[in-house]
């Protein structure tokens, strides 16, 4: 990791490979642009698939599937594991350290937990037949998956293995990262034998498989010209060096490829944590559409949700109230009418929260600072129902009608919003920072703070959701409160553009997507949900070169996702610009859209 002129950081895996060579008399090479690319080709016409008649490669189930990987003499073993762990969170081992510091009978012991074992081989561990023997009587109890780099003359010594084995006498990182990704389905294995080794591994055999996740590679391997996206770094040095944002999180992922993937800056201005491209931020807005409204079109696919269905359908309380006609449709187009948001902090009283937890207030909004027991119910739901509704059919953006959405969809499911995009999104695809209240789950130091809140809450919010209205609701809310780090934004829209399917498994109809994502509203550039391209040409929204099919969001926060189906792109910029107070520098310095623009200019110069 270098500094560059600009005090920017990059952290970027594939953008250099060094690569230490397994040979004592060569030298550390380096694959870089298009040679990265010659030798991920390569990588892939020599990888072959055996034994995988059950279909365990690519994994799936990754929601309940904890995988280990155990090393041994692999000197590509960090590369291989830091491939494995974008895809979901993987325990290492050092096989070594079981050869001798420690019993070999402790390598079960110390895995036991685990669903399945990646085991990297290299021609050292081939005639080891303690090895070979625990690859075979585990995998008699769970998965096991064999990841062999190494000669063909040695492959007899596999034919006993009955576990998936992945086998590539390439030996690079490249291509033992291109085995790590076709481990999940990150890159397809496409070649059968065409020689005959032993008596099992004769031609024309092996197993292909399809591409079924984000892969992680080079911009040269989109079409693209690592240099041509050298702006992106200058736009990000500018914002910093402006104090629009202390830092930020940039994600470009092409046709499937995850090409750009930088973190720059800080994560505030004393310069003490550094940004990485795993840190969590608070997305903000972005949990309309990344949150509420997934689990809306999943509801809407199960047929249990209409959008001609009124609030009075779903939520019996409206049936007395100015809510009670208000349609789903015209909620989620922001055409109901409602006011953008409900009063916050300035209509608690005293008496309504404390500096402890209890009983009586067991609703965490900050360190120090506890709710009273149905708050909520009580007085913030009350507000929504008593609020006007004058703008019926105009577009009129409201945090409102999110919170109306959530109280429908956890009607529906009788499960809290979180949870339900946890258990049916989240987990499942494999996005391990995502999600609501991510404290309970992640140190402090691995989230950008927002705002530090001197009038209301007092302390500086990091780990807590930015958004008042979301913070009095417990950190939960229709509209706000969801974090990530930007490979699971990328992750989840990379699945909305192969039109709701990810790693095998289809989350959302593709006509569904279709149908949500593009234009619905008469009056404004909204589908259901979803922001939109703008069509009034001199707004450039999202970006002067975004095409007219491109949706997304933004987030206060700082943040945005967009995608856009013609070039097949996924965008992803976090950060954390309202820190230490809001600002709007990050807008008026049109920070997200010029690097988007940088984006597309450089794939329109190609290579």
């Amino acid at each position: 990791m270098k500094r560059n002129k600009r005090g920017c950081y990059s952290l970027l895996l594939l953008g250099f490979i060094l690569v230490n060579s397994a040979c004592a008399q060569q030298p550390p090479f380096v694959f870089t642009g298009k040679a990265y690319v010659q030798e991920a080709k390569s990588a892939e016409q020599e990888t072959f698939l055996f034994n995988n008649e059950k279909g365990i490669v690519p994994l799936r189930n990754l929601d309940n599937n904890k995988v280990a990987s155990i090393h041994f003499s692999s000197v590509y073993a960090t590369a291989f594991d830091s491939l494995l762990n974008k895809y979901a969170k993987i325990q290492s081992f050092n096989g070594s350290e079981y050869m001798g510091v420690k019993p070999f009978d402790m390598l079960a012991q110390d895995t036991k937990f685990y669903n399945t074992l990646v085991v990297q081989l290299t021609d050292a561990e081939i005639n080891n037949h303690q090895i070979i023997g625990f690859i075979n009587e585990t995998n008699k109890v769970k998965d096991v998956v064999v990841s062999y780099l190494g000669n063909s003359t040695f492959l007899r010594q596999l034919d006993n293995v009955t576990a998936p084995i992945i086998w590539s006498s390439r030996l690079s990182p490249v291509s033992a990262m291109f085995s790590a990704q076709a481990i999940f389905g990150g890159v397809a294995v496409t070649q059968k034998l065409n020689k005959t080794y032993t008596g099992k591994y004769v031609a024309n055999t092996g197993f292909t498989t399809s591409k079924t996740r984000l892969q992680y590679t080079v911009p040269e391997d989109a079409g693209i010209n690592s240099d041509n996206l050298k702006e992106i770094d200058k736009i990000a040095a500018e914002a910093i060096t402006n104090r629009a944002t202390p830092g930020c999180v940039v994600l470009v992922a092409k046709d499937g490829k995850v090409i750009y993937n930088k973190a720059y800056g800080y994560h505030e201005y004393n310069n003490q944590i550094q940004n990485k491209i795993t840190d969590i931020y608070d997305v903000a807005s972005m949990t309309k559409i990344s949150a509420t409204t997934m689990e809306l079109m999943q509801l809407y696919d199960q047929q249990r949700l209409n959008l001609d269905s009124t609030l009075g359908t779903y939520m019996s309380m409206t049936r007395n109230t100015n809510k009670k006609t208000l349609k789903v449709s015209e909620l989620l187009m922001h055409q109901a009418g409602l006011i953008p948001d409900i009063s916050t902090f300035e209509v608690v009283k005293p008496s309504d929260h404390s500096v402890d937890s209890s009983a009586a207030f067991p609703t965490k909004v900050n360190q120090g600072y506890y709710l009273r027991k149905n708050y909520f119910d009580d007085v913030m739901l009350q507000a929504m129902l008593r609020s006007a509704v004058k703008t019926r059919g105009q577009y009129v953006y409201s945090d409102v009608g999110m919170l109306f959405l959530q109280q429908i969809a956890e009607a529906i499911t009788s499960t809290p919003l979180n949870v339900y995009v946890q258990q049916k999104f989240y987990n499942p695809l494999g996005m391990q920072t995502a999600g609501f209240l991510p404290l309970y789950r992640f140190p402090v130091d691995r989230i950008p703070p927002t705002e530090n809140d001197v009038k209301d809450r007092k302390a500086l919010i990091d780990g807590y959701v930015h958004d008042p209205t979301a913070a009095l609701m417990g950190g939960v809310a229709g509209h706000a409160g969801l974090f990530a780090s930007a490979n699971d934004i990328a992750i989840l829209y990379q699945m909305m553009l192969n039109r709701g399917t990810y790693g095998g498994v289809q989350y959302i109809k593709p006509e569904t997507v279709n149908m949500w994502t593009a234009k619905q509203s008469p009056i404004s550039r909204r589908g259901y949900g979803f922001d939109r391209w703008d069509p009034i040409a001199d707004r450039h929204y999202p970006s002067k070169l975004a095409s007219d099919q491109t949706y997304g969001h933004t987030g206060f926060t700082g943040t945005c996702v967009w995608v856009d189906p013609k070039y097949n792109l996924v965008y992803v910029f976090l950060s954390n610009r309202v820190y230490p107070n809001v600002g709007n520098k990050l807008g008026s310095m049109n920070i997200r859209p010029r690097i988007q623009d940088a984006i597309y200019d450089a794939i329109l110069k190609g290579m």
